[in-house]
């Protein structure tokens, strides 16, 4: 995207001003997505940005200023903004040597959607929306939606680094609505991954429909559900997003650094059931959160954070890992070009144990068998949380019974750790957003079939 040599004069001018530190990060991102509402496609769209972020840092001090205008005089405006927001004297020349750092990537791949027809992507829509309404006269409402993207990126530094990324990213959503005596009610499914094209020869968009449709169709017929505390056995992959939400942002540096995590000053202290290894993995295989480099240019790393209960490590960006004498872990992330980057995670995920997923619901009595979490809010500071469920089932004499709904699980992170009793030897994950200070970035979390031995259900019956 930007000549090494103009590279090299950019963060000179950056360092102009008694900048201790300098850096260029460069992105280029192209993206298509399209969507079917009541059976017609409603739009079509794609886009295309590019520009370039400049940050330098002096002391605790960092200036930031980001160009959509990528000539070497747009550059130098954006280094010379920066320098002035972090200077405090200065001046001269600094010379920079940056050597090129080829990033392996942790797969390949087959084919960019942005060669893959207008129709073709049209043609999945429409299957997917004729599967949904053919899975029960129910079925009121279906939305399908399509994206992709590709993202490159180029980061050089003062330090002589000079590396790229290429990141392609293929994800497909489906909601359906249904109607019935209760009302009514939604069922979701949106798999992604960081692949091509090919995703679509790996899955089935029409099973895709149906579980979102039969979701909300089940809905239909769910009891109201208990509250009180009970087990809680969450079905492989249901609960990641509980697992990011409530622990992994309370071991993000930043976090930890201000005080605002219930983790903070714990590392070497069990805070987990042995039974619990929780990682964080920026080079899982096609995963949504994976990448070859992070946004500060470096490379992916699998971090474990709690090994058999005990925390081991915070998860760090390049700033706050070099404030510390340590290495980054490759988790500074940034949203945008027009962004900084922070310490976010990857792929964060709890790995499988030894136990007999069947088994684990059989030696549960009475309790509740989640399957699908929505949205929820979690206070990093003291570990407590709330999540929605959007699907889930009573367990009633050791067996997956009927439905529930209107339902949240309300507890605390570090609590639940040390609450999980069994680990299945099963995995899943889940792909999302991850939202933090305004900043949105592609993530994925997973875990076993697992059960937590209490855990506080607030429900609208009695438990």
């Amino acid at each position: 995207m930007i000549d090494e040599a103009v590279l090299q004069r950019v963060l000179g001018a950056a360092l102009r001003t008694g900048g201790d530190f300098a850096e260029v990060f460069a992105e280029d991102r192209r993206s298509s997505s399209a969507r079917l509402d009541d059976g017609r496609i409603e739009e079509f769209t794609s886009g295309r940005d590019r520009g370039a972020g400049i940050r330098v840092v002096r002391g605790d001090t960092t200036g930031f200023a980001h160009t959509s205008d990528l000539t070497e005089e747009g550059l130098r405006a954006a280094a010379e903004a920066a320098g002035a927001a972090a200077r405090g004297g200065g001046g001269g020349v600094r010379e920079l040597a940056l050597t090129r750092r080829e990033a392996e990537r942790p797969h390949g791949v087959e084919v960019l959607p942005q060669d893959v027809p207008k129709a073709r992507k049209a043609e999945l829509l429409v299957r997917a929306d004729e599967a949904a309404r053919s899975s029960g006269a129910g079925v009121r409402q279906v939305g399908v939606s399509y994206g992709d993207s590709r993202r490159r990126i180029l980061v050089a530094n003062s330090d002589g680094l000079l590396t790229g990324d290429d990141q392609v990213r293929t994800r497909f959503m489906v909601q359906c609505v249904a109607a019935g005596d209760t009302g009514m009610q939604t069922g979701f499914e949106a798999p992604g991954a960081t692949v091509g094209f090919e995703f679509y020869d790996e899955v089935d968009v029409t099973e895709i429909a149906r579980t979102a449709a039969r979701r909300a169709l089940d809905m239909l017929k769910a009891r109201p559900a208990p509250s009180g505390t009970l087990p809680v056995v969450l079905k492989r992959g249901a609960g990641g997003v509980l697992f990011h939400e409530a622990c992994g942002h309370g071991l993000e540096a930043d976090l930890v650094g201000k005080d605002a995590s219930v983790f903070r000053g714990k590392v070497g202290e069990a805070v987990a059931s042995p039974l619990v290894t929780l990682v964080d993995d920026g080079t899982y295989a096609r995963e949504w959160g994976t990448y070859a480099i992070d946004d500060e240019g470096h490379p992916a790393q699998r971090n474990t954070l709690i090994e058999d209960g005990e925390l081991t490590d915070y998860m760090w960006d390049f700033l706050r890992a070099r404030k510390e004498g340590r290495e980054s872990s490759g988790n500074g992330r940034r949203q945008s070009y027009q962004h900084l980057p922070m310490v976010r995670m990857t792929n964060t995920y709890v790995l499988a144990g030894d136990d007999d997923p069947d088994e684990i619901i059989r030696q549960t009595p009475h309790g509740i068998y989640c399957v699908q979490l929505g949205g929820g809010q979690v206070n990093t500071a003291t570990g407590d949380f709330v999540f929605g469920i959007t699907e889930a089932y009573m367990i009633e004499n050791g067996e997956v019974t009927e439905p529930i709904r209107a339902a949240n699980l309300i507890g605390n992170g570090p609590e639940v750790l040390r609450a999980i009793d069994a680990v299945g030897s099963d995995f899943d994950t889940w792909a999302g957003t991850c939202g933090k200070d305004g900043q949105g970035v592609p993530v994925s979390s997973g875990q076993p079939t697992l059960r937590v031995a209490g855990m506080t259900v607030g429900g609208t019956a009695g438990a």
